[in-house]
């Protein structure tokens, strides 16, 4: 079946929050800068990470006949979701899950910080790397934790973890969890398997459980494998739980409907009581059918639309090593976030901001949300049609040459 990523669909009145909100400390504000009545005036957003595609027709299907029910209640997982889920994981993964071990959740970031309060006290490490996904850091901090980072390093323009560092920083008594983010967003880096059995014989060493945020490991670009983290052998001498959803794959991430992965029944019944201590029960109807449709149907969809991605990011990398050759395209290897490095423009974080969204129109993630490692960089959001990133790099280059 042919999909065509290149149609434009409009968001505006779908309270898409990556076209109709801004968020200003942390908090999510109403605007309407992004609406087509601002003609070349208006902000184009590439920030979040949704797609602007339209969903696979079987799960739009799903969802469909799901909602011509008029009764919206309570609703839960059912065995034939589960079942999806593990068929997805061994089809795609080459990963053999047992059916007890998925543990449903409404997302990955909340999950993140039920794992903080369940497993460590106030005042406590929790080991990240970063520059790293934002809520990573917020699952510390919200909850009166410390943050313990161990930095990437960028070198030969390629991420790579500092396992010296991260040893050190582990052995820290303070340090009770680590948040593993891969694939990585924003460096795009899907880590090797010897990376990853370096970092889990480090955790497992000093005891660190380990939570592996693994949402973007569907989304490849050609000729890169991932590697569950689960299937090291080293993380099996480790307390761990990987969190994984359809929702970036598949465009659901409105649909707040994520899975745990918890093979240590010990481990998953302490996770699964701290769901309930904080009232979080049952699952989103709407959630539970798309992400079934989407792990049973949705092969075909996510292969186009990945491809569709790769050629994005390759038209986003001759551009400007073409015509704004000063910026630095970091080569992705996984997730649709492009990260660039832009500190050769010699900007500090709000002049970079002012050039980002009053001069070029764009609202981009810029770098330094991610932590201080990220001062100077952007990421850009490339699951979009090509139209609307031909329009934002034109926008980008017109604003930096003036």
């Amino acid at each position: 079946m042919a999909y065509d990523f290149d149609i434009v669909h409009p968001r505006a009145g779908t309270n898409s929050i990556k076209w109709e909100y801004v968020v200003r400390n942390q908090t999510i504000k109403y605007w309407d800068a992004t609406h087509e009545r601002h003609g070349d005036a208006r902000v184009l957003p590439l920030w979040v990470a949704d797609m602007d595609f339209a969903v696979a027709p079987e799960i739009a299907a799903a969802i469909q006949q799901r909602a011509a029910h008029p009764i919206y209640g309570y609703g839960n997982v059912p065995p034939s979701y589960v079942d999806a889920t593990v068929a997805w994981q061994l089809r795609r993964n080459h990963w053999a899950i047992e059916r007890e071990w998925v543990l449903p959740i409404p997302g990955i970031v909340p999950a993140m910080h039920l794992l903080v309060r369940r497993f460590t006290a106030p005042g406590d490490g929790v080991l990240l790397q970063r520059p790293v996904y934002h809520p990573f850091s917020y699952a510390a901090v919200n909850n009166g934790r410390e943050v313990v980072n161990s930095a990437l390093r960028l070198r030969d323009g390629r991420y790579e973890m500092d396992f010296e560092d991260l040893e050190r920083k582990a052995s820290d008594p303070r340090v009770k969890v680590a948040l593993l983010c891969s694939p990585h967003n924003p460096v795009g880096r899907v880590w090797e398997a010897e990376e990853l059995r370096q970092y889990a014989e480090i955790c497992a060493r000093h005891d660190v459980l380990v939570f592996a945020d693994e949402i973007h490991s569907d989304l490849l670009m050609p000729g890169v494998e991932f590697v569950p983290f689960a299937a090291i052998d080293a993380a099996r001498k480790c307390r761990f739980m990987v969190g994984t959803a359809a929702s970036k794959s598949f465009n659901l991430a409105g649909l707040k409907t994520a899975n745990l992965i918890i093979s240590d029944a010990e481990l998953r019944a302490e996770m699964a009581a701290e769901v309930r201590a904080c009232g979080l029960l049952g699952m989103n109807p709407f959630g539970v059918v798309a992400t079934e449709a989407a792990y049973t149907h949705g092969d075909a969809w996510l292969d186009a639309a990945t491809r569709y991605i790769a050629d994005n990011v390759v038209h986003l990398t001759q551009v400007l090593a073409h015509e704004l050759p000063e910026l630095v395209v970091i080569p992705l290897e996984g997730t649709y976030l492009v990260w660039v490095d832009m500190r050769a423009l010699r900007l500090d974080s709000e002049a970079l901001g002012e050039l980002l969204l009053k001069r070029a129109r764009l609202y981009l993630d810029e770098g330094h949300i991610f932590g201080p490692e990220g001062e100077g960089f952007v990421r850009i959001n490339v699951a979009c049609p090509r139209s609307i990133l031909d329009q934002a790099l034109h926008r980008l280059r017109t604003a930096i040459r003036a």
